[in-house]
């Protein structure tokens, strides 16, 4: 009960994440909790993309597409490894957009913000091109072609987060804020250790609610703060499905209902689709995509692709919710995806809510976080911008670097395969050795659960990126649970259990370097 926090954060995810980094590198003390694992709510999944938006043109949003496009460069060159360049197409569609009005927004999405490493927009004929030949002949003969970003949306979270924990932040996963009241000027927040049942109460100057889907609930259960702003649910699901072609170029597919589908090569011998967009109404722990989503995506996409997509097809589904601010469009697909704050200050004591935002722009959302709670706290100029300049954990490379951090890593490890090597090459960056450490063999790397993963990256998990579950490791940390079988994915929880590692929560609550 000593320490008094400069700040107070409840929520793990991108937006919670990436204030805790930028208050921590600023000087400032701060504590974090994430009632379940980190990027376990609306964070990991997404349709795994930094880009400006070019559908947002078409709301009149160019505030926050001038944002979007010029963070895409700036988290680029901070997380190589986890965020690459993706070319997509977009194909003409006889009684959709004209072309005309297509060739005016890639214009735009081309110059309004800070294009210098992305290559350009360009003219495709789909009749000759390669990347026509998974479409339908003669069905579509012209398109676009131009630049956007994928990014592992799990990991950068846990890497923002990781980044705060070696800046000095405490970072607390599985521990719910149960209680806020205020005393003596500060915030009290009561939490309450998921695991145990053990309580504390945190003491802190500032409070920010990053609750994401949850944050009208933290402010009306816990904080007896009347919600003005409204959040909005809306679901967005997405399918994975085999590889669909060849290339390496990504679709962006136009519905007749006016809505956009997205197909991405995604974890090399996949292809991702998504996303819905759909108001939802239940608990966002519970959502799930439904019959009727999954139909709706295949559907989309097989009035393009030569070889429709069927529901068998499909090997994966995922589902979130999308806690956008409530600006009372008619459509959830017109729903702005801009980030909106509200401040109380009830007693003279700051709370912070944060509605809507997108992954792209979170980044931009923590500076401006941090300049409305700059009266209340210290250090909140000293380092201003810093976090655009400054890499993630494993990202202090040269973005074209890591295929060469691959290949090092075969050198330095021969006893790997290119593939595991790549794969840790994009997972870890430079701190891939640290995972590897100073093994001679695959057998130095401890028990193999399949799929690449060896009990040392278990391990390393655990200590140095929150890990504790299987789940955890599998669908947040890695997407290997797409390759891994069920039997195997539990022998993982099982060797968990049986190491005692559940129970240990090796930094956890963490500070100072790994």
């Amino acid at each position: 009960m000593d320490r008094i926090f400069d700040l107070a954060i409840i929520g793990g995810g991108i937006n919670g994440c990436g204030i805790a980094r930028d208050a921590a590198g600023r000087g400032n003390s701060v504590f974090l909790c994430e009632m379940n694992d980190l990027a376990s709510g609306t964070s990991s999944w997404s349709t795994k993309l930094v880009h400006g938006g070019l559908r947002y043109l078409e709301y009149y949003e160019f505030r926050l597409v001038r944002e979007a496009l010029i963070e895409r460069e700036i988290l680029w060159q901070i997380a190589p490894h986890i965020i690459r360049p993706l070319r997509f197409v977009l194909p003409h569609h006889a009684g959709l957009r004209p072309a005309w009005l297509l060739r005016l927004g890639l214009f735009l999405y081309d110059h309004i913000g800070g294009r210098h490493l992305l290559p350009p927009t360009r003219s495709v004929d789909l009749t000759r091109d390669e990347v026509g030949k998974p479409l339908i002949k003669n069905r579509y003969i012209k398109g676009f072609e131009y630049s956007d970003c994928f990014v592992d949306d799990a990991r950068l979270v846990v890497l923002t987060a990781r980044d705060a924990a070696d800046r000095g932040a405490e970072i607390c996963t599985r521990t719910r804020a149960v209680e806020i009241r205020q005393a003596d000027g500060l915030w009290n927040v009561t939490v309450e250790d998921e695991g145990s049942g053990a309580r504390r109460t945190v003491r802190a100057r500032a409070l920010v609610n990053a609750g994401g889907p949850w944050v009208e609930e933290v402010l009306t259960s816990s904080a007896g703060v009347n919600a003005r702003a409204k959040v909005r649910l809306v679901q967005g699901s997405h399918i994975v499905v085999r590889k669909l072609y060849d290339h390496d170029r990504a679709y962006i597919f136009q519905n007749a209902d006016g809505r956009i589908v997205f197909v991405i090569p995604y974890q090399k011998d996949f292809s991702l689709i998504g996303t819905t967009d759909r108001d939802y109404d239940g608990d966002p722990a519970k959502v799930k995509a439904t019959e009727e989503e999954i139909s709706y995506l295949c559907a989309s996409v097989s009035e393009y692709l030569a070889k429709p997509v069927k529901r068998e097809d499909v090997v994966w589904t995922y589902s979130g919710v999308r806690p956008l601010y409530d600006d009372g469009a008619s459509e959830a697909k017109a729903a702005t995806r801009d980030y909106v704050f509200e401040l109380d200050t009830p007693g003279g004591v700051p709370l912070l809510s944060i509605y809507g935002g997108k992954i792209t722009t979170y980044r931009r959302l923590a500076e401006e976080a941090l300049e409305r709670l700059a009266p209340y706290l210290r250090s909140a100029k000293a380092r201003e911008g810093w976090t655009g300049k400054s890499p993630l954990p494993g990202g202090d490379m040269d973005v074209s670097a890591v295929d060469a951090l691959a290949a090092e890593l075969v050198r330095d490890y021969p006893f790997l395969s290119a593939p595991h090597a790549s794969r840790l090459a994009h997972a870890y960056g430079t701190r891939a050795t640290k995972v590897l450490g100073s093994a001679k063999s695959i057998g130095d790397l401890g028990k193999s659960f399949g799929a690449t993963l060896t009990e040392s990256e278990v391990r390393y998990l655990m200590a140095n990126e929150w890990a504790l579950t299987a789940e955890d490791i599998v669908w947040r940390r890695s997407k290997l649970g797409l390759r891994m079988s069920a039997a195997e994915i539990s022998a993982l929880d099982e060797w968990i259990a049986a190491h005692g590692l559940s129970g240990e929560r090796p930094l956890r609550e963490a500070g100072g370097r790994p």
